[in-house]
């Protein structure tokens, strides 16, 4: 965790290599195009991770789905404390399964769309994985979004609360803050931890002025009682005008391959999404607290 007011440190010059091997190497399968610090020593990583210098990716695109407003470079950063149950990419919770990435290759990256961005009222998203995990480097490239004059937006569980200083937070436009459960024990049970850092979080981003997409998965059976709905809307009520709106997500098993293919038992084998009735119901359950809801 760094402590508040954190200022950030370049990485020793011997980290980064210069020579043209390393300058020109890039990264395929989704990330092609960016510089990779490839040589470094184990000591080296650690080093430039926990200063941001380099960030461990997942993958990146180019899209205009539900990541934000906008046209928007999407990015999957690697590395995951959590292990929820309907989680669509078990590949990216290893850190070192990602690539690791020059900070600058991704600066860089954001600048190249910055005309694309700004006309269309888009920007950068930082996705998961768990983008929180990598604090410093995120925060870096957000920073030097900013001064493009670049919309940024987080999509967290907001687990890693304390990782992020209030300092970094000024620089988060919009949060896609992920409510997996309003009760605590079916926190639990889909996410193998606990509710209160996302509480905590959420908070401080209505605080910092940041607004927040809350999301919520419903998973009949597991996460879809009126109980649950109803704290889900309660822990909502806490981020006060910060919200613009609540995404129902409906689950579904297009992640059931990768966890196969990596020979994860999936918890949610059987599964059904949920009815269209029952959707609706869930809908209509937190508008009557006020809230938009899609």
């Amino acid at each position: 965790m760094m402590a508040q007011g954190t200022q950030f440190h370049t990485t020793n010059p011997h980290m980064l290599k210069e020579s043209k091997v390393y300058q020109s190497q890039t990264l395929m399968g989704g990330l092609s195009g960016f510089d990779s610090p490839i040589g470094l020593d184990r000591r080296d990583r650690i080093d430039a991770l926990r200063t941001g210098d380099i960030g461990f990716v997942h993958s990146w695109d180019i899209n205009t789905s539900v990541d934000g407003p906008g046209t928007r470079m999407t990015v999957f950063m690697s590395g995951c404390p959590l292990r929820c149950q309907y989680c669509q990419n078990p590949d990216t919770w290893k850190m070192r399964d990602g690539k690791p990435v020059y900070l600058q290759a991704m600066i860089d990256k954001v600048a190249r769309y910055e005309d694309l961005f700004k006309a269309t009222g888009g920007g950068i998203t930082f996705s998961g994985g768990e983008s929180m995990m990598q604090a410093a480097f995120v925060s870096r490239v957000f920073r030097a979004a900013k001064e493009m004059g670049v919309h940024t937006c987080l999509d967290t569980s907001g687990f890693l609360n304390k990782n992020y200083t209030d300092e970094m937070i000024n620089d988060i436009d919009l949060c896609l803050l992920d409510v997996k459960s309003g009760d605590e024990e079916t926190y639990k049970i889909v996410t193998g931890s606990t509710l209160a850092p996302t509480i905590d979080f959420g908070k401080r981003l209505q605080d910092a002025g940041s607004k927040i997409w809350v999301r919520f998965v419903l998973v009949p059976g597991l996460t879809d009682s009126e109980e649950n709905v109803e704290k889900v809307a309660e822990v909502c009520e806490q981020f006060k005008d910060a919200i613009e709106h609540i995404d129902v997500l409906p689950f579904h098993q297009l992640g059931r391959p990768k966890w196969h293919e990596m020979r994860i038992p999936y918890p949610l084998e059987e599964k059904k999404g949920p009815s269209h009735a029952l959707q609706e119901r869930v809908k209509k359950q937190l508008e009557s607290h006020g809230f938009v809801v899609y």
